[in-house]
Parts: structure tokens; C-alpha cells; sequence
């Protein structure tokens, strides 16, 4: 698990985690109880036992990572340390911190302390453009934002196993540094242009390219650069989730999207569940029937969205989404209840959440006919809740209706708007400009080298191309 405690995009974080917080309680109750006879506190410290040996002496240690207790002396911290880089822990013996001589020439060189404030700018810097690269400038600047993705390099967790320097992860790396490093000059991203061209030729070049297409082609890179992060569990095997990869790209960004075809004569159903990093939605204005609209053009709010009349929402276009679709006579599949090609039904839904949740807006139309961009308004929330599009929830709609169930005390679901990609001009030619969230309520437009202060109204109001999402609460594994 990686903390968020330093976060500046998203409220302050609150962790769900029954196991965590049990065992915590626990042990504090047991360190706590000094007026017990020494007797009872022996038989209470004997619960607390290494979770590979069972022993309850040999210096017992805690993972500050997740709920681990693990023995000093025979290296079972260590090997945990190791196989799941949990690198702090804390044990019986406290020692002071003496800096190496390494560390006291950084401290020497950097006398300045930075303290992070309400109207801190750490972390903003501009980005030159290269010469139509703004497609990549507003996408760093969501990637840097992105608060789990930001710990990860800023801890220097990336072990490089590639033999030359050709690594976008380690590029990714060292430019968290540049934006970190407190220096206000816009910054210069010529070697990660040139790593993108070099390692996703379809964009290499000097032409506008899609934002969208440079996110997904960015984070495939930097999944395959990733190999040597893999986290693999106890018994050496990789983490289970959709993708069956654990490094920091699958573990923010991976979710799983449950497909259900169902056969209109024996009703069998059929599921897969598929890995995706972006969910990519239809809009009214495109060749595609757009259905349903918005339930109420009477001013009603639905997911923290107001409805105006005949406006649309980005409720709207999950509930498309996510209904079922009869796939017609022309495309009928063999059911293997029946054994023969049979009409269906197909409906998509969210089996697997990821911790970011980026939503993609097909406003640029691609037909035989015509190319054109959808420049129709929808309407997007600060916070967000996924619950009525989850597998879990598809008993509560029926025929595609909506029925929106409110659980106050489900949050696992629930997230929080931190950056904002947006496109402005034609199909032909055009600018993209993004809104990243620095504190819960301070926002600020990037637009190439030049970042001003915005308000939550430019963010709402601004057309919206992608959408990133941050989870309000994270679990402990």
C-alpha cells in the first residue's frame, strides 16, 4: 500500500482497513496496559507473532506499510522488506538517526527546509512546448498530480533493468524531481519527447496529436518499463488484479470491465472480465443514438450533478454505458446452452475499480462519411460515486433503467476530480490546455509554460476531453 498522508490533490485521506485497524487497537491496548499484572502483559505480548515463523521473541518488527509482524534476528522483516519493498518499519529498539557523509553534503547543499502550505506552488511548473506538444504537455501535468504515482517516484522506488539509457520510467523519474524540486522556470521535456518517439513510433513527429491516444501509449510504455517493480506476494507469485501485473502503472490505473452476454432464448450467461485504464464514452451529437437522457430536466441533481434542461451529464453517459445493448440477428453468437447461434444481449459493467479513474469523452468523430469534433457540454461532478455502475449493482437496474441506490456508508466507490484535460479549436486545428487540482480547493490551469490560478467554476464549466478521478478511500492490502 502506498500512503497518500502527503497528498495536496484530494481531501485528506481516509484509509478503510477493519483488519489494519483491528490489529493496531490491539497492539496499542496490549502496549498501553502497564497497571496489568506482568503476567497478563506476558500472555498479551505472546499474541504479537512473526507471520512467517510464529515466534513471539527474536525482536519482533512491524511493517509500516501494511499488517505485518515479522522477527528481527532470523531476517523475516528483511525478506518482507525485500519481496514487497515495505521499507519502514518499526521495532523494540529505537536508535537516533546519524545522516552517512552522503547525506550530510545534501544537507549541506540544501540548507533550505520546504514546508508544504495551503499556498504552497511545489509541484506546479510549466512545460515548453516543443512544437505542437501540447497533447503531451497537459498529460504530464495530470501524470505528475496524480498523488500515488507522484510517492512512487519520489520515494525512488523504479529498479531499472533495461541495459540502455532508454527507460521511460526513469525519465518519468527524474522529471517528478524537476517538478518537485521547487524551481519555477518552465521546464524543457525534450527527452521525453524523444523516449515517446522512440518507443511509440505512431507518435513521433512534429504533428498535433491526440491526447488521449498519447495517455494510453504513455502508460503502456511505462507498464512495460516497469517489469523490475513487480510486487509479487509472500509465495513469489504476482498480485491477483485483471491485468495479473502489480506494478505502479497496473495498481493506480487498472481496473476490470465485466461483460455480460446473455442469450435471449435459454437466458445463459456468458462474462469476461477485461482490463482497462480508461472508459471511453459516446456523447448526444455523435452518429451513435445517444440513450437515456438525464432523469429530470427539472433542475433535479443526480451524483452531485445539476440537471438543466436537455443538458447532459457525465452520469448520463455511464448509465449509456453500462446498459444493456441488444446485439441484433446481424451479430448473434453461439450460446453454448443451446448449442447454436442465437440473439443477444450484451451489458458492460465495473467488476474491478482502479484507484484513477479516467474518463474519456469521444469528441472527435472518425467515419468514412466525416471527421468532425462533438463539441456538445456535458456536465461533470466534483466527486463522484460509481457504485450504480458496478457488476454488484446490476440487480438494481432493469431493462437499463436506472434506480439510483444511496449507501451512506459505502465509500469504497466514491471519488474525488483532480485534473481536467480539455481540447480547444477544430479537428483541424487546435490547443489542449489542462486544470490539475494542487490543495482540496485550489485549482490552476496549465497551458504549456504558462500556469494561472482558476476556480472550481472554470473547472466545472470548461468543456472536458478527459477526465481523471481520484479514489476517496484506499484499503490496505
Amino acid at each position: 500500500m502506498y500512503s497518500v498522508a502527503s497528498c495536496m490533490n484530494i481531501s485528506p485521506p481516509r484509509f478503510e482497513a477493519p483488519l489494519a485497524v483491528t490489529v493496531v487497537k490491539a497492539c496499542t491496548e496490549r502496549f498501553r496496559s502497564a497497571h496489568l499484572a506482568p503476567g497478563t502483559l506476558i500472555v498479551q505480548a505472546k499474541s504479537c507473532i512473526c507471520h512467517m515463523c510464529g515466534a513471539h521473541l527474536n525482536r519482533l518488527h512491524s511493517c509500516l506499510y501494511c499488517v505485518f509482524f515479522g522477527c528481527f534476528s532470523k531476517k523475516h522483516i528483511h525478506e518482507h522488506a525485500k519481496n514487497k519493498r515495505h521499507n519502514l518499519g518499526i521495532g523494540e529498539k529505537y536508535t537516533t538517526w546519524e545522516p552517512t557523509k552522503r547525506e550530510l553534503e545534501l544537507l549541506r547543499h540544501n540548507p533550505k527546509r520546504r514546508k508544504i502550505t495551503t499556498n504552497c506552488t511545489i509541484g506546479l511548473r510549466g512545460l515548453i512546448n516543443l512544437g505542437n506538444t501540447c497533447f503531451m504537455n497537459c498529460i504530464v501535468q495530470a501524470l505528475t498530480h496524480t498523488p500515488l504515482l507522484r510517492d512512487f517516484f519520489l520515494s525512488d522506488r523504479h529498479k531499472c533493468e533495461m541495459q540502455s539509457n532508454s527507460c521511460l520510467v526513469c525519465e518519468m523519474s527524474q522529471l517528478f524531481q524537476e517538478f518537485y524540486s521547487g524551481h519555477r522556470s518552465p521546464h524543457i521535456p525534450f527527452r521525453l519527447l524523444h523516449l515517446v518517439w522512440t518507443h511509440a513510433r505512431h507518435l513521433a513527429g512534429y504533428e498535433q496529436q491526440d491526447a488521449h491516444e498519447f495517455l494510453i501509449a504513455a502508460l503502456d510504455v511505462l507498464h512495460r518499463h516497469c517489469k523490475g517493480d513487480t510486487i509479487r506476494d509472500d509465495n513469489g507469485k504476482k498480485a491477483n488484479n485483471p491485468n495479473h501485473c502489480n506494478c505502479i502503472i497496473d495498481q493506480i490505473f487498472t481496473g476490470g470491465l465485466q461483460s455480460d452476454v446473455t442469450c435471449q432464448v435459454c437466458h445463459g450467461v456468458s462474462t469476461t472480465i477485461d482490463p482497462f485504464w480508461d472508459i471511453s464514452l459516446d456523447l448526444p451529437g455523435s452518429s451513435t443514438p445517444f440513450w437515456p437522457l438525464s432523469p429530470g430536466g427539472d433542475g433535479s441533481t443526480v451524483n452531485g450533478e445539476s440537471h438543466l434542461s436537455g443538458s447532459t451529464t457525465l452520469t448520463d453517459c455511464l448509465r449509456r454505458f453500462t446498459r444493456p445493448e441488444h446485439l441484433g440477428s446481424s451479430a448473434k453468437i453461439k450460446c453454448g446452452g443451446c448449442h447454436s447461434y442465437q440473439e443477444s444481449t450484451k451489458q458492460l459493467t465495473m467488476k474491478k475499480l482502479p484507484i484513477v479513474a479516467c474518463f474519456h469523452l469521444k469528441r472527435f468523430e472518425h467515419s468514412a462519411k466525416l471527421r468532425r469534433k462533438i463539441t456538445t457540454y456535458v456536465s461533470f461532478p466534483l466527486e463522484l460515486d460509481m457504485t450504480p455502475f458496478m457488476a454488484s449493482s446490476k440487480e438494481s437496474r432493469m431493462n437499463g433503467q436506472y434506480q439510483q441506490t444511496v449507501d451512506v456508508l459505502n465509500n469504497d466507490n466514491k471519488y474525488s476530480l483532480f485534473a481536467v484535460v480539455n481540447h480547444q479549436g477544430t479537428l483541424e486545428s487546435g490547443h489542449y490546455t489542462s486544470f490539475i487540482r494542487q490543495h482540496k480547493d485550489q485549482w490552476f490551469k496549465c497551458d504549456d509554460a504558462i500556469i494561472t490560478k482558476a476556480s472550481i467554476k472554470d473547472v466545472l464549466d470548461s468543456e472536458g476531453y478527459l477526465l481523471f478521478y481520484h479514489k476517496q478511500f484506499l484499503e490496505y492490502e
